[in-house]
């Protein structure tokens, strides 16, 4: 028997990697969703094949798509994956669990979203992992509508009670150095655009520290320090990431003077 969940996926050129998302649901979900914005490869061929129900829709930025995502769901209850990511076997068997007895004690679940590291295609046990709700009931919760931060909330923030899963969420985040720098050169230009909307203008000396600051984090923090030389340079292109946005956010606001 599928449990009443509707999985959702927001993709585009993915033809190498969507098979670890829909693989990893299709056998215990009511529905699985993938919502194509465009892709020139065969995401959409692979993703048919493997029985998910496929929509374009155009591209208006990370919220907006997972909210048009959240609305063809036919089912309460959503769980949200992206396209570089996998359940883990653990966290499948997690999430029957809670609807064991009918629905959840909680409306809203946390998981763990375990980073894989772009040398490495499985999971490690240093791999660092970050928290973030993806298994909620619609009702309570939904992704809230920003051009970069897809992230869910509680519709309303006094009512709804939030658990936490413990298994993984595997994310490929990037396939190669040369990737990694295409996202991260197209994700900071998007990150910029969004803190300019705020009026937020980062100071020259949090750009003289950032690099420091955020090579220390994936470094230590993150413990990319048990990955050797892989690990460093993983570290640098973080740093280098977080160091971007913020010199693109001054660019567009230099820009801004002379209009």
């Amino acid at each position: 028997m599928t449990l009443p969940i509707s999985v959702f996926i927001i993709a585009k050129n993915e033809e190498d990697r969507i098979h670890y998302a829909i693989n990893s649901v299709r056998d215990w979900v009511d529905e699985v969703i993938v919502i194509d914005s465009g892709s020139t490869d065969n995401t959409v061929k692979v993703a048919k094949k493997l029985k998910a129900k496929v929509v374009f829709n155009v591209w208006k930025g990370y919220g907006q798509q997972k909210i048009f995502g959240e609305e063809l769901c036919k089912n309460q209850w959503l769980l949200n994956i992206d396209a570089d990511e996998e359940i883990s076997s653990q966290l499948a068997a997690e999430i029957k669990k809670l609807f064991a007895h009918g629905q959840p004690k909680c409306d809203a679940y946390y998981v763990n979203i375990k980073l894989m590291t772009i040398h490495s295609n499985r999971a490690s046990f240093f791999a660092p992992t970050t928290d973030a709700i993806r298994l909620y009931n619609s009702n309570i919760a939904g992704f809230r509508e920003s051009t970069v931060h897809d992230s869910v909330i509680l519709r309303n923030p006094n009512k709804g009670r939030i658990g936490h899963l413990r298994s993984p969420v595997y994310h490929r985040c990037f396939r190669s150095l040369t990737h990694a720098v295409e996202k991260i050169n197209s994700y900071t230009s998007m990150q910029a655009a969004d803190m300019r909307a705020r009026k937020i203008l980062p100071s020259g000396f949090r750009i003289v520290f950032e690099p420091l600051i955020a090579f220390c984090k994936a470094y230590f923090l993150r413990r990319y320090c048990l990955y050797g030389i892989d690990g460093f340079v993983e570290s640098i292109v973080y740093a280098f990431s977080r160091t971007l946005r913020l010199a693109k956010t001054r660019e567009l606001a230099a820009k801004e003077k002379t209009k």
